[in-house]
This record gives C-alpha cells, structure tokens and sequence, in this order.
C-alpha cells in the first residue's frame, strides 16, 4: 500500500464524491494498489481487488468490523462483530480455465473479473439506459468501530450490508418499484450475461459447441449451479455471505458483506469528522489546513480539547 496519510485520502474521499459504486471502488482500490494501472486493476479476478480492499482496510480502520444488520424473518436488529483477518482470501493462482462436467456437458471457463462484473450489472440495466450497480434496495446500516489502524482514530460509520442477495437485482427492483418478478428477473440476466463473458469453452456429449454462440440460458440448471459453485471454491472472496442467526426468533438472515460501499463509508465519515477538526483548530489557532493534517491524531485531539476546555 502506497502513502495513504491524511491529505491523500482525503483527496481519494474528495474525488470519489463524484462518482458512485464502481467508480469509488476502483478509487479505493488504486490506494490500494497505487503502483498498478486501472486497466490491470479491472482485470483482476473480483476476489483479488475484495483481498486488497480488506487489507487496505485493516490498514487505515483496524481488524474489528462492528455489522448492524435487520433479521429477515422477524425485522429484529442484530449486532455482531467480524474480524477483518479472517475476510479476503486471495484466489489461487491457476495456469489454466476451470473445468466443470456434468451429464453430457462439459464446460470451460475463466473466473469473471472486476469488468466483467461491471459488464454484467450494466447488461441488467433499464431500456433508458439506467446501471444496476449500487447498494441495493435491502441495503442495511452496519457501525464500525477502530482505535489501533493507521490513522489512528476512532470511526463510526454506517456500512451497508446488502440482505438476501444479488445486488444488482435490487438495486433494479428499487429503480422498479419494488416489483419482485422485475428483480428476479433481472438477478438470472446478471447471471447469465456474467456467465456469457467467461466462458471458454463447451462441448456437449463430446462435441463442441461455440461459446460465442450458445445462449446460456441453454445449459441446464445443474451445469450452472456447479458453475457458481466451482467458482466460489475458485474465488472465495468473491461473495461473502454472511449467515447471522437472529437471537430474538433463531431464523438465519443471510446477508452480503459489500467491502467497497463498506470501507466508502468508513471513509466519508472519517473525512467529514477530519474537516470539521480542521476547521476548528484553523479557527482557534490560525493554522493552514496542511499544518492541521501534519500533526499526528493524538496531537490534533489534544489540541481539540485545550479548544474545548477554554
């Protein structure tokens, strides 16, 4: 990880004001990786910019992750804490495409990266033109709360964890109106649209079949359920699914940790309480928001109650 001081992230925070999902975490995932290019960042398997956004994570907030999330059943409010070491296992690396078969299907392909992620979510997208990509319609608050990171300082934030699944058919059932049918029919078009970019290779009771040219929607259930399955144990940082049993009904509540929308708004609060202290202490003392940013976090705090005390 590259110089993330202060000024730089806030200039990253700044930054990414103007854009959105996708375009924050490629933001997040530069500081992370400052010395690659965004184009061999979107090329990446998504399990590997997932890594670099926990460990980057780990680096500027601590390991402790505090969730709030809403029980599915009962609507119960739920907390927990995750520890940020067990997230992010990086895919392993492989010289050559993954391989499923099953009954006359044999089926090649590639784990889907960033861009086709991206791809995907966009082939989902309205007739006007509308992306898919974003929080979700079940998106839930989380609180995080770390003391011993890099910036050494307390942050609490809300961090969405998506509830129940495919987060661009609900950011599509949002756009909708909440129309369930819209949604699930819009979760198989990601699917398949993202299946579509990473196949290599078919062959069917032996005999090939142009990849280019098959309609996925043509291969049974099971090939694609084996499909996500494979690439799950290929990718497991990918899609991390959190299963959180309500302690006031027992049902399980399955919900989707969202790293990059998480670590956006540990950031944008982090950034927000940071202006506010150097808008007092420039006030107090006269200092140049970069004298501000160059005292270390204990210094500033103490500074800041020497204003609150006189």
């Amino acid at each position: 990880m590259g110089n993330t001081g202060p000024a730089e992230l806030l200039a990253i925070w700044e930054a990414g004001l103007a854009h959105h999902g996708p375009g924050r975490a490629l933001l997040l995932h530069r500081a992370a990786r400052p010395e690659s290019a965004a184009d061999e960042l979107l090329s990446l398997p998504v399990g590997e910019r997932e890594a670099d956004l926990y460990a980057l994570r780990r680096a500027l907030f601590g390991e402790r992750m505090q969730i709030r999330a809403e029980c599915g059943a009962c609507g119960e409010a739920m907390e927990f804490d995750l520890d940020a070491r067990d997230l992010g296992v990086r895919p392993r690396k492989r010289d050559g495409p993954l391989r499923v078969a099953e009954g006359e299907w044999t089926v090649e392909f590639r784990l889907p990266t960033v861009a086709d992620l991206e791809a995907a979510a966009h082939a989902v997208a309205g007739a006007d033109g509308r992306a898919v990509a974003g929080a979700g319609a079940h998106a839930a608050s989380g609180a995080v709360g770390a003391g011993d990171g890099l910036l050494g300082e307390d942050v609490g934030v809300g961090g969405p964890v998506a509830a129940d699944g495919d987060e661009a058919a609900e950011a599509f059932m949002a756009a909708e109106g909440g129309d369930a049918a819209v949604a699930s029919t819009a979760a198989a078009r990601a699917r398949r649209a993202l299946l579509a970019r990473c196949l290599v290779s078919v062959h069917r009771a032996g005999q090939p079949v142009p990849a280019d040219r098959l309609p996925v929607a043509e291969l049974p259930e099971p090939v694609q359920r084996k499909l996500a399955e494979a690439a799950e144990r290929a990718d497991p940082a990918a899609d991390v699914t959190l299963n959180v049993a309500c302690p006031a009904c027992g049902e399980a509540t399955r919900a989707e940790l969202d790293i990059a929308s998480y670590l956006w708004a540990e950031l944008d609060h982090w950034a927000r309480d940071l202006l506010l202290d150097v808008h007092l202490l420039a006030t107090a003392y006269g200092w140049s928001e970069p004298q501000i940013l160059a005292l270390s976090p204990l210094r500033r705090r103490y500074y800041l109650e020497l204003c609150a005390d006189g």
